[in-house]
């Protein structure tokens, strides 16, 4: 990989987290939420969809520095389906098996897809 490429992607890794990062603080703050009157996997469903929405638009006009575009408007929510799956996957071992509590357990499934996410967002928003 040339030097120059690799400082692009390392760019883009770094505004993925710091995008990221703001989403899923407001997310997670939904999250514990709607914990209050609902169980932890509609709670993080809810909470999720609405990270979706603006994941896109923060992902594509300032991670990757594209163009909006209907193709990768309709392929993103793939990614996310993949990421949601993983991490309900984590949210069920940790809380179930492991004995995590609900309101941490998110935590484990955030650290746990973000490498995914960017790799399958990265290739999404950038296809042409």
């Amino acid at each position: 990989m040339a030097p120059e490429h690799r400082r692009r992607v390392a760019g883009e890794f770094l505004r993925f987290l710091v995008v990221g990062g703001t989403n899923t603080v407001v997310a997670y703050g939904l999250y514990l939420i709607l914990l209050h009157w609902l169980r932890y996997e509609l709670a993080y469903s809810l909470a999720y969809l609405a990270g979706i929405s603006v994941g896109y638009f923060m992902n594509t006009l300032f991670v990757f520095r594209q163009p909006l575009s209907r193709r990768a408007a309709l392929r993103y929510p793939l990614v996310y389906l993949v990421q949601y799956l993983l991490s309900l996957l984590v949210l069920r071992v940790a809380v179930d098996l492991v004995g995590v509590p609900a309101w941490l357990a998110l935590a484990f499934a955030i650290v746990a897809t973000i490498p995914v996410t960017f790799v399958l967002s990265r290739l999404v928003i950038h296809a042409r």
